[in-house]
């Protein structure tokens, strides 16, 4: 299995550098990862629908208190996308609502108990998958993805992409996307540039692949606590969180459901609920 040591330091090294271009509806001027553009002042409406019952038990099962239930998503999404033109970058969702969005990258980690701490918390993640590091076990992420959990595409081998040519670029975006559809039924929609570092050739190759926006981030989990982008170390209403498929190895021997248990406990801290992504993203009509 191919291991990506020391990524943790370069995520949040690049994450302290970056300043995101974030857009919602699918327009906007192309922006380079150095470019700044102000977050769209479009915002989704709360819900005021019945929770389903919390099933306590389970949440103490992994030593946890029960997050919040999470709101129904707005109707009208606070995100759409274009079917053309130049994709989005989205580092959060726009929204009154008082969520949060989990994201987990890579796939080398295959851990069974993450599956069944999905199964009994029913925590919404999305799964940005790289395919070096999945394709000794696709079939691991089948059943997070029958939970409702979406596949998003990570590249075919974790460049950085704003680095190496168009060329190369297309080749990574579009293999992946052609694999992760082939294996799992569904063309990913979403995409999320190794290390965050992307370019205006990203957002090209992107476009070409298939997928309609490229997603970033504001917080990422390292193994007890995040990181933050903002200066107060508080979550905010439609962050997106990162987080890695990561085992003992590289989390100085904790394991991936301690790790996401650690996440789960600082989301839970701070009064939020994890709302599904996808649920606020409207996709091109066909």
């Amino acid at each position: 299995m191919k291991r990506h040591h020391g990524r943790s330091r370069f995520y949040g090294a690049l994450a302290g550098a970056v300043t995101l271009a974030v857009t919602a509806g699918g327009c906007g001027a192309a922006h380079s990862s150095s470019d700044a553009a102000p977050p769209s002042a479009a915002v989704g409406t709360s819900a005021s629908g019945s929770a389903p019952a919390v099933d306590t038990a389970a949440w103490r099962k992994w030593g946890l208190s029960p997050l919040p239930a999470a709101p129904e998503p707005p109707a009208d999404k606070p995100v759409k996308l274009s079917a053309t033109g130049t994709v989005p970058v989205l580092a959060h969702i726009p929204t009154a609502q008082k969520v949060v969005f989990v994201t987990l990258d890579d796939g080398a980690e295959k851990d069974p108990k993450f599956i069944e701490m999905m199964r009994d918390l029913k925590v919404p993640i999305t799964m940005f998958l790289m395919n070096d590091a999945i394709k000794d076990g696709y079939g691991y992420f089948k059943p997070l993805q029958e939970m409702g959990n979406h596949i998003q595409n990570h590249t075919l081998h974790h460049p950085v992409m704003n680095t190496v040519p168009l060329a190369r670029q297309k080749e990574e975006v579009c293999g992946d996307q052609k694999i992760l559809t082939h294996q799992y039924g569904t063309a990913p929609l979403l995409f999320r540039p190794p290390y965050g570092a992307y370019n205006a050739n990203t957002k090209t190759a992107v476009g070409e692949c298939g997928p309609r926006a490229i997603v970033w981030w504001r917080e990422s989990m390292q193994i007890n606590d995040m990181q933050y982008q903002a200066a107060d170390h508080k979550l905010r209403p439609g962050d997106i969180i990162l987080a890695h498929f990561r085992g003992p190895g590289e989390l100085k021997g904790t394991t991936m459901t301690e790790m996401f248990g650690n996440l789960l406990k600082r989301i839970q801290e701070q009064g939020f609920a994890v709302a599904r992504l996808e649920d606020y993203i409207q996709a091109p009509s066909a």
